[in-house]
């Protein structure tokens, strides 16, 4: 009798399409991917436990992991509290607000990311088209590609629950999965993670291969 498929769900990073997976594979006898889009807050105050409860409406399986990139990594911390899977990967996250690098946590005492200019993502293809430089306009252009939220009240609040994150100590059975390069979350900051040599934090695109062969042997061995 044939052994029953383990259901891994993945959350992109903040504000991105699940594009961002199109490289990610698992061996397809053993594993089921799916692939778990943004919703639009309810509010700009919504709850971050709130929404977590709406994402976890994805799931179907009981036998399932998660997988959370960035900010994904986060919201996927939150809804394991809720919806209870088998262990919880996060990439290029952080496991608590104490991980964190200092940028950040000015960033929250001073309310400066208030001034972040959400209409660029709304409106990038009337950006690009004004763009000069070819370095910047592949850059915009992959933003177009991969950065797929762009209702107004998604960044304000993904941005104000990242910064507001209450969580202070690891969540059980949470593996860490981080870049040496990040730059966004310096491993300097970062305790008890895998460490991939030369990985950004956009390395669940360019580093795919090794995140592939990372992840095959977690869920291999832990399943």
């Amino acid at each position: 009798m044939s052994k029953e498929k383990i259901h891994v769900y993945f959350v992109p990073g903040l504000a991105a399409s699940t594009r961002i997976f199109e490289y990610i594979k698992l061996p397809e006898k053993e594993f089921k991917i799916h692939l778990i889009p943004w919703l639009v807050p309810k509010t700009k105050k919504e709850d971050l436990a709130d929404y977590a409860n709406r994402m976890c409406k994805h799931i179907t399986e009981t036998n399932f992991i998660l997988v959370g990139v960035s900010f994904g990594g986060i919201v996927v911390q939150e809804m394991s509290k809720q919806c209870k899977p088998l262990k919880t990967i996060i990439i290029s996250s952080v496991k608590h607000h104490k991980e964190f690098p200092l940028r950040l946590k000015i960033a929250k005492t001073t309310k400066a990311y208030k001034l972040t200019p959400v209409k660029v993502l709304s409106n990038i293809d009337s950006f690009i088209k004004y763009m000069h430089s070819d370095f910047i306009k592949k850059r915009a252009e992959l933003y177009k590609k991969y950065l797929s939220m762009r209702d107004d009240k998604y960044l304000p609040w993904a941005i104000h629950n990242v910064l507001h994150w209450k969580q202070d100590s690891n969540y059980e059975n949470t593996i860490h999965i981080h870049g040496n390069k990040d730059s966004v979350f310096p491993i300097k900051n970062i305790k008890n993670c895998i460490v991939v040599d030369g990985g950004t934090h956009a390395m669940i695109i360019y580093k795919a291969k090794k995140i592939n062969r990372i992840l095959t042997e977690i869920l291999t061995k832990n399943p």
